[in-house]
């Protein structure tokens, strides 16, 4: 059957158990109970015939509504914000990993840019980073210390001013999402340039190392959030752009709605991050195995709670709604 189709046919019966869920009409425990069944199994149709499609995700975000609402407790209000972070959060987000990966691609492609850029002229570093700021660094590389720059303002100064004005950056690259995801792209570009002419101009002075192993102490997180940022800023976009079976004005508020739950989850990473490049990333001398080790750690923080646990909290609700599937199944009389 033809996906346009599948949706003319069903689409009646989805509203109906949406509405349900959203307490907006009251229906019988059987009734309740048979929708259920039949969207569950809409959605393992739609994972074999439709796979990756708006559909799909839509049969896979009502499920998930279901499943929550079922296994609902009275502690939970008390729980919220912990629940926010340990289930709801990345159970949503695992629907967004294709929004995610067209953000790092995006970054990636331009970063590779801004290097190629810089190799092949010679004016293009300073027309990205500025003059003050080469010629600052170009200073700091004859007296022996190229990192200086990060050593020049007291620690909380630096630390407030750097966290203020990476959130002002992910703002922007989720705010541009309204522009039909081209000023997200933009945002996205803009930084992925950057980086890129920035790590070239010390590669080309001798000092690639040197400058890796400290700015990605701090930046590993810095510009991973961004890259999510840009996600989230995709996800409004893709509100706007493809509203599935809701209204355009309905898709629009849940991408919103959705692209503020990712900028949420991004505070507490900023927060890390602007403490590391206030407090840790100028001690430059610190010896290169405990640098790795931050780095490594950080990555690994932020691919396990954006990539790999919804995976795993994902397979896991799938699990467990397949065996409510079942019980259900086993308690309906036959006809």
């Amino acid at each position: 059957m033809r996906e346009a189709a599948f949706v003319k046919q069903n689409k009646d019966k989805w509203a109906t158990f949406e509405n349900a869920l959203a307490n907006k009409t009251t229906l019988p425990p059987d009734k309740l109970s048979d929708l259920y069944i039949e969207v569950t199994d809409h959605l393992s149709y739609a994972k074999t015939f439709y796979q990756g499609s708006n559909t799909e995700r839509y049969l896979n975000s009502l499920a998930s509504q279901a499943h929550q609402k079922i296994y609902k407790t009275k502690r939970e209000p008390k729980n919220r914000i912990i629940e926010f972070w340990k289930t709801e959060f990345p159970l949503m987000f695992h629907q967004f990993h294709r929004e995610l990966l067209i953000a790092f691609l995006v970054f990636l492609f331009f970063a590779i840019v801004g290097a190629f850029s810089s190799a092949n002229e010679g004016e293009f570093v300073r027309s990205i980073l500025g003059d003050g700021y080469v010629n600052m660094t170009l200073e700091n590389i004859e007296k022996g210390d190229p990192m200086a720059v990060y050593k020049q303002m007291g620690e909380f100064n630096m630390f407030l001013g750097i966290t203020i004005n990476n959130i002002r950056v992910a703002l922007m690259a989720f705010a541009f999402g309204i522009m039909l995801g081209i000023g997200t792209l933009f945002v996205i570009m803009r930084n992925g340039i950057m980086l890129g002419s920035f790590q070239y101009f010390f590669y080309e002075k001798g000092l690639l190392w040197e400058s890796a192993r400290t700015i990605w102490i701090h930046g590993t997180i810095e510009i991973s959030v961004i890259i999510i940022a840009g996600c989230a800023g995709l996800v409004l976009a893709n509100g706007i752009l493809f509203p599935g079976t809701y209204t355009r004005l309905e898709s629009f508020k849940r991408g919103v709605k959705n692209g503020l739950k990712i900028m949420l989850s991004t505070v507490p990473f900023f927060l890390a991050a602007g403490f590391l490049e206030g407090f840790v990333t100028r001690h430059t001398e610190m010896p290169d195995f405990l640098a790795v080790l931050i780095i490594l750690s950080s990555l690994a923080l932020i691919l396990f709670y954006y990539v790999i646990y919804p995976i795993r909290l994902h397979k896991k609700q799938l699990l467990a709604t397949h065996q409510l599937v079942d019980n259900d199944q086993g308690q309906k009389p036959n006809s």
